[in-house]
């Protein structure tokens, strides 16, 4: 017996030796493969703007008046005035041009005098005519003279008084020859209230959204001075690069966030045919693709939603039911294929799949596994095939 005592503890530490060798069940995080709703989206960064934005431009030149509007401020289409132009100061003169512009009112006041003068002659001349036809014709009743001469102090009466009225037409366009020579000259007067203003009105109702000229100044016909636009009418602007624009659909459903407040339903209302060439953060030039989204649901939902804001827009790609998936944390390529490890007996075994349609979460599994396998999520390098596991965490 006491011989017996020495074999069993060095049986019982030739055993704790052997046992402490053994390789132990790796701990794993497992997922069960099953039918699930499966859904592609793109999400992709965006800008809220309004659909229609009206901006509004000087209608001719002249001085602007202030502008009292500022951005948000309602405007009515028809009544509001948006702005006023009157007209602007004439250019200053420099020395050489007064001296022209004295000259020319120099010029214009001879003329006026010269124009006078003749006035002067042509009334002169009618009188005597006017004279000389009232003595013929007393002398023609009594036969004192010729018809003739009867006719002719007419004819010279009538052509005295055209002398006249040519001359007070001539004494006219002298007299406004001289008024424009002597407003080259004359001082602008501001504040002229009867020739003073063209106003500008709204074109369509809405909101100021910006006022892009505010103080008064001199402006050039069509120069822009504020947009106006109708903040209820609201669009998303996505640009996708062009490989994932192919994909999508108009009519498709859309979901707009990250703008601050809650989940705007939308829906792909157009996609531009052609694509421009943007620069990404990285310096790699990409094909992009504008795609206009319509706002859906309740206007009291987006109401604090805003032009130019910033919005984050998820679009549907693909959507089916029952589909049988996988997490894509329990993927990994293996050459050239797709592949996970399976829990059979215990034990990690690898498998090769064939997938389908796939997004951030799930991939649709087309071949290599049934609804009910167990995968291992996230396997490290301490798995292999045949490696004995054991469950982590319920999945």
């Amino acid at each position: 017996m006491r011989r017996l005592v020495p074999v069993l503890a060095a049986v019982a530490g030739i055993a704790l030796v052997i046992w402490a060798f053994l390789p132990r069940p790796v701990a794993v995080e497992l997922a069960t493969v099953e039918p699930r709703v499966l859904e592609v989206t793109i999400e992709e960064q965006g800008e809220a703007r309004i659909r229609e934005v009206f901006t509004i431009s000087a209608t001719t030149s002249g001085r602007l008046e202030r502008i009292n509007l500022h951005a948000g401020d309602q405007v009515t289409k028809g009544e509001t005035v948006v702005a006023s132009i009157g007209p602007a100061a004439p250019v200053l003169l420099d020395s050489r041009s007064r001296a022209v512009a004295e000259a020319t009112a120099a010029a214009a006041q001879a003329a006026v005098d010269l124009a006078r003068a003749q006035l002067e002659q042509a009334e002169a001349t009618l009188d005597f005519r006017t004279t000389e036809a009232n003595r013929m014709i007393a002398l023609l009743q009594r036969g004192a003279v010729s018809q003739r001469a009867h006719d002719t102090a007419l004819l010279e009466q009538k052509t005295a008084r055209a002398a006249v009225s040519s001359a007070l037409a001539n004494l006219a366009v002298r007299e406004k020859e001289l008024e424009s020579a002597l407003a080259v000259l004359r001082a602008d007067r501001n504040g002229d209230e009867a020739r003073c203003c063209v106003e500008i009105v709204a074109p369509v109702s809405g909101r100021v959204l910006r006022v892009l000229t505010e103080s008064a100044q001199v402006v050039q016909a069509g120069m822009p001075l504020m947009e106006i636009g109708d903040p209820g009418n609201l669009e998303i602007v996505v640009d996708l690069l062009s490989r994932d624009v192919v994909r999508v659909r108009e009519g498709a459903d859309a979901t707009v966030t990250g703008w601050g407040g809650p989940e705007i339903p939308a829906r792909v209302e157009r996609i531009e045919p052609s694509a421009v060439t943007r620069t990404s953060a990285l310096g790699i030039d990409e094909q992009r693709v504008k795609v206009i989204l319509g706002l859906a649901g309740s206007p009291a939902d987006w109401q604090g939603l805003g032009h130019g804001f910033r919005v984050i827009a998820r679009i549907a790609l693909w959507r089916a039911e029952d589909v049988l998936t996988i997490p894509v944390g329990a993927l990994f390529r293996d050459g050239s294929d797709w592949a996970t490890y399976v829990v059979r007996d215990g034990r990690a075994r690898i498998q090769r799949l064939a997938l389908g349609e796939r997004n951030e979460a799930l991939a649709q599994v087309l071949d290599g596994l049934q609804a009910g396998d167990r995968v291992i999520l996230h396997p490290g390098d301490t798995i292999a095939d045949g490696v004995s596991v054991v469950a982590d965490a319920a999945p």
